[in-house]
């Protein structure tokens, strides 16, 4: 598996949510330095305090909190992590600001009520929607679609894997340390078309999480010596 070679500044736009916070409080622990985007300032630093809090029983080191623009500035490595209604607005909110940079994107393209169908959009998937948006100045990856954000918030055991497709192998490679940093195994799946996977796949986890009463169903590859 690869590892991260240097620590990195991730700023996480539209973070406020519980995914953005779960992967920001593993990611600090691992010693990166983390910045939570939001729209509004406020929510961005309310959102830090909290992670904040939970970090304070493992590191000294603390999450920042800024509006979006002034994260993706700040970042070297940025993460998506925004419900799909507001996907198309943030991508072209942030045109030109990510040129020569890394774009992680976290988003599954859910449409309630119906989230356990699987509802691609038209570009085929939201990482190759945000490629039709930014163009190619940037490198594109898609992961963590099927993390649950309790197994990245509560350091929950968990034998769930996760896929990274993205624009190139060496923004693969990146991707999957960061996976590992997170706590969690990531396998190269391949190029940012095969990001189609496991965006279907949240909506079969949720319908899946519906049947048996939890929150943490997912994948794991098998048949691969480790």
């Amino acid at each position: 598996m690869a590892e991260t070679i240097n620590k990195q500044v991730i700023s996480i736009l539209g973070g406020t949510g519980k995914e953005g916070k779960g992967l920001a409080y593993q990611w600090t622990k691992a010693g990166h330095k983390v910045i939570i985007g939001s729209r509004s300032l406020e929510k961005a630093q309310a959102a830090a305090d909290e992670i904040n809090q939970k970090l304070a029983e493992f590191t000294s080191q603390q999450v920042g909190g800024m509006e979006n623009s002034n994260a993706a500035a700040e970042c070297s490595i940025a993460v998506l992590t925004v419900p799909f209604s507001a996907h198309v607005a943030m991508l072209e909110s942030l045109k030109g600001k990510l040129d020569g940079k890394l774009l992680i994107d976290v988003t599954v393209p859910l449409v309630p009520p119906k989230v356990t169908r699987v509802q691609l959009p038209p570009a085929g998937s939201a990482a190759l929607e945000t490629r039709s948006i930014l163009g190619d100045g940037l490198q594109i990856a898609s992961a963590f679609q099927n993390i649950s954000y309790e197994n990245l918030w509560n350091d929950k055991l968990t034998e769930c894997e996760v896929l990274v497709t993205g624009t190139s192998k060496e923004t693969r490679e990146i991707v999957v340390g960061l996976v590992k940093d997170a706590g969690l195994i990531g396998w190269d799946a391949g190029p940012l078309e095969n990001s189609v996977v496991a965006e279907g796949l949240t909506s079969v986890l949720i319908g899946i999480n519906k049947q048996f009463s939890t929150d943490g169903s997912g994948i794991r590859i098998t048949g691969v010596h480790r």
